[in-house]
């Protein structure tokens, strides 16, 4: 389904009450007309796949079309002169992991909406494999995680099954996902490509502590 297609959809199940939806999208209450800002989340919650991939890019677009409020300069005069004020908005991150491919394409799409409007995310639960780099890839400094949520990292895996020619085919493009998903992991934490090669290279889930992932900068700070 386009992008567009896809806005349409969000905005309609924020319009009608009792509608389930995969992102949960928080506005503004009904019938408030304060010009308090406005709560602004989407959470990815499960699984990374193409139809969750599908609907946070969808859900970080709208919220990043909508970023700009006008705002009087003196919050006591409404009367004063209007200024224009850019809103983030929060991402509540908990998941198992999933496909590389749409762990990448919601990372891209972070790292060209955060150049103008600040993602905040927020890790509780687990946060473990293609979760990681979702996490530390918001706004530096606005990336927070739950006291009790469990951090995983692992190598890359594949299910290829086939002839040797595929699967050698398979191996070097699984090899060459690790080493992308390597050098941006580094990119946005205090590790080296080095230090997160060494976990890899353990070739065992490499669990951490909601403080020890503040300490290899992949979240800022502990609530």
């Amino acid at each position: 389904m386009p992008l567009l297609e896809e806005e349409e959809k969000i905005e309609e199940a924020e319009e009608n009450e009792g509608e389930e939806s995969k992102i949960i999208f928080l506005g503004k209450p009904p019938g408030d007309s304060s010009d308090d800002s406005k709560i602004r989340k989407a959470m990815l919650y499960g699984d990374i796949n193409e139809e969750t991939a599908k609907d946070m890019i969808a859900t970080m677009i709208l919220l990043s079309e909508t970023a700009e409020f006008q705002t009087p300069k003196d919050p006591e005069d409404p009367e004063s002169e209007l200024e224009t004020v850019t809103k983030p908005f929060e991402m509540i991150i908990s998941t198992g992991g999933g496909n590389a491919d749409d762990m990448m394409s919601i990372y891209d799409m972070m790292r060209v909406i955060r150049e103008s409007v600040d993602i905040e995310t927020t890790g509780i639960g687990k946060v473990m494999s293609a979760g990681v780099l979702i996490l530390a890839g918001g706004t530096k400094g606005k990336r927070r995680i739950g006291k009790h949520c469990r951090v995983m990292i692992h190598a890359v895996s594949g299910g290829t099954i086939g002839n040797m020619h595929e699967l050698t085919n398979e191996f070097k493009e699984i090899k060459k996902i690790q080493e992308s998903y390597i050098e941006c992991l580094a990119e946005e934490t205090n590790m080296t490509a080095q230090q997160i090669k060494k976990y890899i290279k353990q070739k065992t889930n490499v669990y951490l502590t909601a403080e020890e992932a503040v300490e290899l900068g992949i979240a800022d700070e502990v609530f």
